[in-house]
């Protein structure tokens, strides 16, 4: 058995990634403060605005920060989407896992691109100024495997079947989730991916109004592999949820419902 308390800090991000990282810095501390070991970030962590300009103004600074405070407060820390300088015309959507030592462990480029056009007229295309990535990550923890994945991925199961065959123990959805989706979507999807794959899920999101009067939906969620919803954010406010997570009940859950070996091939 093991145990270990996961932390989702939820974050409001806008423009300035001074302030967002003045925002996001001591709540990492306090998740340390409240015995989490590992402490996890939203989507776009340190930065989000509407359209144009560099994707990111500041990478380098704010990853050395948060390797510096990682390693001072003696937790792993997952920065959930930070952008990295532009290779040509387009980033990538990049979660970087880094361990207690300051250490970069893992890193995770977004797969699946949020376009899309809701029936309110809300229009979104990411894949206008990122890159997808094409390798999925799952990454080595004190704790066991932990499959590396970011928001819009989340509707398409097939790579976290891929990630739980392959070993993973916990799944890292870090999220914007926009309001109109998220009310929708996202407590039926998080629970769908840890049930079907006997995982937790550790969700820390974005909330409330961002530039461009963009709404993320909140609601940071922390999973069991049966399903339950361990903790819960608030749909506006920015804080810290934390979770026991103990490793038995993969176990526990598999073997009841061992699905996982029960995939067959199949025509259509």
């Amino acid at each position: 058995m093991t145990v270990f308390t996961a932390a989702c800090v939820q974050l409001n991000a806008g423009s300035d990634v001074n302030a967002n990282l003045g925002a996001a810095l001591p709540l990492i501390r306090e998740a340390a403060g409240c015995g989490a070991q590992l402490v996890t970030l939203p989507e776009n962590a340190f930065f989000m605005r509407e359209s144009g300009g560099d994707p990111f103004p500041a990478y380098d600074d704010a990853v050395a920060r948060c390797c510096a405070l990682a390693r001072e407060l003696k937790v792993w820390l997952l920065i959930g989407s930070i952008h990295p300088p532009a290779v040509g015309a387009r980033a990538w959507n990049r979660s970087l896992l880094i361990d207690a030592g300051g250490n970069i462990a893992a890193q995770y480029d977004k797969i699946h691109l949020f376009d899309a056009t809701l029936k309110n007229g809300e229009t979104y295309r990411e894949s206008d100024r990122m890159q997808g990535g094409n390798a999925a990550t799952l990454a080595e923890t004190p704790w066991g495997k932990l499959g590396m994945t970011i928001c819009y991925d989340l509707r398409f199961p097939h790579l976290y079947r891929a990630l739980a065959k392959a070993g993973a123990d916990f799944l890292s959805i870090p999220s914007a989730f926009t309001y109109t989706t998220g009310s929708a979507h996202w407590h039926a999807l998080m629970r769908a991916r840890a049930i079907e794959n006997g995982c937790y899920v550790v969700a820390p999101a974005q909330c409330g109004l961002h530039p461009g009067q963009r709404r993320t939906y909140g609601h940071s969620l922390i999973v069991a592999p049966w399903g339950e919803i361990l903790a819960e954010g608030s749909e506006d406010t920015v804080g810290v949820i934390t979770a026991v997570i103990d490793t038995d009940t993969i176990a526990e859950a598999r073997a009841m419902l061992p699905s996982l070996k029960h995939d067959r091939a199949f025509t259509l």
